[in-house]
């Protein structure tokens, strides 16, 4: 849990950057990727990725636009991409004006549970990085190359004059 404002935005900052990656490595015809005709595609996770935030931060009490059109996927993976850049600082600066490190502690109720507000921003990244998994898992289904985010990706390890670990 969060004791300062700063040490969310240092984490967020973090995992954002890592997200971007990923989003900046899809194309266009990847975002029809799907696990199954019964699950979203990949498309349809990374825009649920850009669209969802501001919603949580309104949900938490963090004003902040929402993403204009929502419902619809767009067919652009650089627009998706672009406007997530736009809602990390739209978070990264609504965070820091509107909540305190005091206020971190306080409890709120979100989606039915009573939780302190520091707690609320754990969930937002936790929440991005579930989705980032799956994002990873299609793009290699769709033949994209994975960037790396914790640690090198497979075609990375060369990269750094080591081999892969073996499959």
């Amino acid at each position: 849990m969060y004791t300062s404002i700063n040490e969310f935005i240092g984490e967020w900052n973090q995992e954002m950057e890592s997200t971007q990656k990923v989003l900046d490595a899809l194309t266009d015809s990847s975002l029809q990727q799907a696990v199954s005709q019964e699950d979203r595609t990949l498309g349809r996770i990374a825009w649920h990725i850009v669209t969802s935030t501001p919603e949580m931060l309104n949900e938490f009490g963090i004003q902040v636009a929402a993403v204009e059109n929502a419902t619809t996927v767009p067919t652009s993976a650089k627009v998706i991409a672009d406007i997530f850049r736009k809602v990390t600082t739209d978070t990264n600066n609504a965070v820091k004006e509107q909540w305190t490190d005091q206020s971190l502690t306080e409890m709120i109720n979100v989606f039915g549970m009573d939780m302190p507000k520091a707690v609320t921003l754990s969930l937002l990244i936790k929440h991005i990085i579930h989705h980032r998994g799956q994002l990873t898992v299609l793009m290699r289904q769709a033949g994209l190359k994975v960037p790396g985010v914790y640690g090198p990706a497979r075609e990375e390890w060369g990269l750094i004059g080591m081999e892969a670990p073996e499959l």
